[in-house]
């Protein structure tokens, strides 16, 4: 999996604060404090109901912000907003320097077969709690990389010399992949347990990004049911 440029990084960060200083920002802003009415958003943003149920409708389009339910008082009942799980992603997280510094600690006390071993036990748990993938094999390769993209990846499907190659664009754990590149056998026997057919790590030495071969003509066969 490819790593993540710094240049695509301070991108992302740049996109954040603008959209936080928007308007529709400051309104998922206010709604990471607690569920709130149009009303009670429209005061703390001095701006018309109107107004506001329009950028909530826009969010609730883009997959940030959702009905929560009815808040009765002393007037008409009204119905609360919260955020989705979605609009989360929108704030950093430390999970990828947690993990850096987790598996530069590990390294340190145990060998490396056994963190290896290890990276591929949480690869194959990674799986195992996603919906597994049905059909031919090209369906659950395909299925397979809809898990890495839910997972916060994107990555795509080739065919080279008469084999399936997944060849990863971005990396969910890109931060650990640079200090640490054998996280890449975590994705491996991630891949291996969706897809039911062994899979092989190929990644190119020169070039900072992973790649994974699942091969056809040497006796790869679908999932039995």
């Amino acid at each position: 999996m490819e790593a993540i440029g710094k240049g695509a990084v301070v991108s992302s960060i740049a996109w954040n604060q603008r959209f936080f200083a928007s308007t529709r920002g400051q309104v998922v802003a206010l709604l990471r404090q607690g569920p709130a009415t149009v009303e009670e958003l429209a005061q703390a943003l001095e701006l018309t109901d109107n107004a506001i149920r329009a950028h909530l409708a826009a969010l609730e389009r883009d997959g940030l912000v959702m009905q929560h339910g009815l808040r009765r008082g002393v007037g008409k009942p009204a119905y609360t907003y919260t955020l989705t799980a979605e609009a989360e992603r929108l704030w950093p997280k430390a999970y990828s320097r947690v993990l850096q510094l987790m598996l530069g600690a590990l390294g340190e006390r145990m060998p490396a077969k056994e963190v290896e071993e290890l990276l591929r036990e949480v690869g194959r748990r990674l799986a195992a709690g996603q919906p597994a993938p049905e059909g031919d094999l090209r369906q659950r390769v395909e299925g397979a990389i809809a898990v890495l993209d839910a997972l916060g990846g994107y990555a795509c499907l080739e065919e080279q010399d008469g084999a399936f190659v997944i060849q990863g664009r971005s990396c969910p754990l890109a931060a650990a992949v640079e200090a640490n590149p054998e996280t890449c056998y975590l994705a491996e026997a991630l891949l291996t347990e969706a897809i039911g057919v062994p899979v092989c790590q190929a990644c190119d030495p020169e070039i900072p990004r992973c790649r994974f071969e699942i091969g056809i003509a040497n006796g790869a066969a679908p999932r039995e049911a």
